[in-house]
């Protein structure tokens, strides 16, 4: 009779573990089965209390308080007049007058957070949301001792503060460790004042590192499953060599109390904006003058790169560092100071932790060939004051007429109908308005709409919609399967969208 596979390796399975058993009966082993490997074999601290003993003084809580919004915007009126007895406004006068003395009078609002201490003197970190619209800041210290907060400075992109407090004696400093060096998997201490409790510790590992939770252009949280609740916020985050390796910050919960992703910020990125802050009370970030995308497979596709990787430029801001060092949109940033760009948020953090006149090499590749560019960097602070205003248009007095159809798009030219119709303002100089999208089609996919300026195709410019035709048909006899294009919205704000040819 015939045995299938299966039957056979049952069979066989079967009596090896007869033959063990038999082995095992005679005091012999027989190592039929592979040994479990050293390293699944994990053991977890058995206490943390001499480490804990040692950073609990380093910890402190913070209680804020905050007059309600209501009284802090409200303007002074004086004391209240007083309408003649009798008079039919009285009542009114009294009612509306009691109100205001009723708000005056209302409870401060109070929240309570975590930080810790970086230096004897009286230097205290925490976040900023901690301490944001705070009146008042108090400091709590390990032995119940109480003084008053004064903020140093802060940061909402990092969402770190830095305070300080006139200390009587000199405070225990916690150091700070390398947030690069953690592993998945490493355990951490948290300590802190989840609802206000005080010097409550958790312990956990880091589950994940990197994570955007969409917060602020240089996400790059630790996730860990250490309880973190509301209070925590601002406390320390610490390796098992008592090195603060992370800022708690946030939770993600349906509950609003521990689910076991907490996240905090990287001590690495912390500690620039931590010394900017003290030296000069504000940050002062490298800026490019640059708006860029992120690469996608469908990007990196049409302009013929393996991988999906670097910062695509889509913007450059007249008159800044990269437009005076001659970058151009559509260039595909590889290289930032000598180091690669995986991605665009990298190339933002990257920026960011650069000095300011610095001159950096970046290498960009444009129209397939790497060009190396000198660009000296200005001050992100002052770039983001020279943000476009939007530009008015006037209303539409005739329709745009559609010229020629190219992959699902009804083109028409840029002329003073175009311009009035879609509200395209005088940043769009020159392109060719898409005046309609085909449904189903991916062009509509990618979200192009009615009034989308096309100004370039396969990185050269077009500006008729016969040149739009002719560009995609000489991509396509190139054995292109997606056409990128450079698109501007009415604003002239420009990012870069990958069609297929077909």
């Amino acid at each position: 009779m015939a045995v299938d596979g299966k039957t056979m390796w049952f069979r066989l399975r079967a009596g090896l573990m007869g033959l063990a058993i038999a082995l095992g009966a005679l005091g012999l082993t027989a190592e039929l089965v592979a040994p479990v490997p050293a390293a699944a074999a994990f053991k977890a601290p058995d206490s943390v209390a001499d480490l804990t003993e040692g950073l609990l003084e380093s910890v402190v809580f913070i209680q804020v308080s905050q007059s309600p919004k209501a009284d802090r915007e409200a303007p002074n009126l004086g004391p209240a007049p007083k309408a003649p007895d009798g008079s039919p406004f009285e009542e009114f006068f009294n009612d509306y007058f009691n109100k205001q003395k009723n708000r005056d009078q209302a409870p401060r609002v109070q929240s309570v957070g975590s930080g810790f201490i970086v230096d004897e003197s009286g230097i205290i970190i925490t976040n900023n949301h901690v301490i944001d619209g705070a009146d008042d800041i108090q400091v709590t210290f390990s032995d119940g001792s109480k003084l008053k907060g004064e903020l140093v400075g802060r940061d909402s992109k990092v969402d770190v503060a830095v305070l300080r407090v006139k200390a009587t004696k000199p405070l225990k400093p916690v150091k700070f460790g390398d947030s690069d060096k953690l592993r998945i998997g490493d355990w951490v201490l948290a300590i802190g004042n989840p609802f206000g409790l005080g010097e409550s510790v958790t312990l956990g590992i880091i589950s994940a590192k990197n994570r955007d939770i969409h917060s602020g252009p240089y996400d790059n949280y630790l996730q860990t499953d250490a309880a973190i609740n509301k209070g925590n916020s601002g406390g320390p985050l610490f390796n098992m060599n008592g090195e603060v390796v992370g800022i708690n910050t946030a939770i993600i919960s349906p509950s609003g109390t521990s689910a076991g992703i907490g996240f905090a910020v990287p001590s690495n990125s912390a500690l620039p904006v931590i010394a900017q802050l003290r030296q000069y009370g504000e940050t002062r970030r490298g800026w490019l003058g640059v708006n860029i995308q992120e690469v996608t497979s469908d990007i990196a596709d049409s302009v013929g790169l393996k991988d999906p990787k670097g910062a695509l430029v889509a913007h450059v801001v007249d008159k800044g560092p990269s437009a005076l060092a001659g970058v151009t949109a559509g260039d595909i940033i590889e290289k930032f100071d000598g180091h690669d760009v995986p991605t665009a948020r990298d190339l933002q953090r990257m920026v960011a932790d650069t000095p300011i006149a610095k001159e950096v090499e970046v290498v960009v590749l444009r129209k397939g060939a790497e060009v190396t560019v000198k660009v000296k960097l200005g001050r992100l602070e002052e770039g983001e004051k020279l943000a476009d205003k939007e530009q008015q248009a006037g209303p539409a007095k005739s329709e745009p007429k559609i010229l020629t159809q190219a992959l699902g798009l009804g083109l028409a030219s840029l002329d003073a109908d175009a311009r009035q119709k879609f509200k395209i303002g005088d940043k769009v100089v020159k392109g060719v308005v898409v005046a309609d999208v085909a449904a189903g089609t991916s062009a509509a996919e990618k979200r192009l709409v009615p009034g989308d300026v096309i100004v370039e195709v396969g990185q050269e410019a077009v500006e008729t919609p016969a040149d739009v035709v002719k560009r995609i048909d000489a991509l396509k006899q190139d054995g292109r399967k997606r056409i990128l294009l450079m698109v501007a919205n009415g604003n002239g704000e420009i990012r870069f969208v990958p069609v297929a040819a077909e």
